[in-house]
């Protein structure tokens, strides 16, 4: 007989499972910057079936590690998500999996209504509802140049595998 008790104990000692997150195709890993940084693009986490993404800030940024669009705020938000996207499919998941977002603008006063703009035509462009928790902030950004970053967080049940 199987206890209930004893089981649930094993449960709640066994290690976290995590795992850095990559996809090369669309960004490089920090460390491969010229002046190496140390973080990792994301984070999964796996809980008994539900796993969570914790995406770090991500811009405008290419796969050789390159800022690119530079000044164009509606282009590098556009270059922001299909990094994010890229992250997310690396996963097997997509925006609609997405909680939460944490928003760092330059400029909010300057950019604001352009970021507003762009942002619910991408998520109406993605379909969705409801749309994520989000936080805008004006921020200095870790390259000059760069004018969006946006942090993200993604939950969703993973399937068990049959036994």
């Amino acid at each position: 007989m199987i206890d209930l008790a004893e089981v649930l104990e094993t449960i709640a000692k066994a290690p976290v499972k995590k795992r850095a997150m990559t996809n090369h195709g669309v960004l490089n890993e920090a460390y491969a910057y010229a002046k190496p940084s140390s973080f990792s693009r994301g984070m999964r986490i796996d809980l008994n079936g539900l796993t969570i993404l914790l995406i770090s800030g991500t811009a405008s940024i290419d796969e050789h590690g390159q800022s690119v669009h530079i000044g164009d705020f509606r282009a590098q938000l556009r270059r922001t998500y299909d990094n994010i996207t890229g992250l997310l499919a690396s996963e097997g998941c997509t925006w609609h999996d997405i909680v939460r977002t944490t928003c760092y603008l330059r400029d909010i006063d300057r950019d604001y209504e352009a970021f507003n703009e762009e942002r619910t035509k991408f998520f109406a462009e993605q379909g969705l509802d409801p749309l994520p928790a989000s936080t805008g902030i004006q921020a200095h950004l870790c390259r000059p140049e760069l004018l969006i970053e946006i942090e993200a967080i993604a939950m969703f049940r993973t399937e068990k595998t049959a036994k």
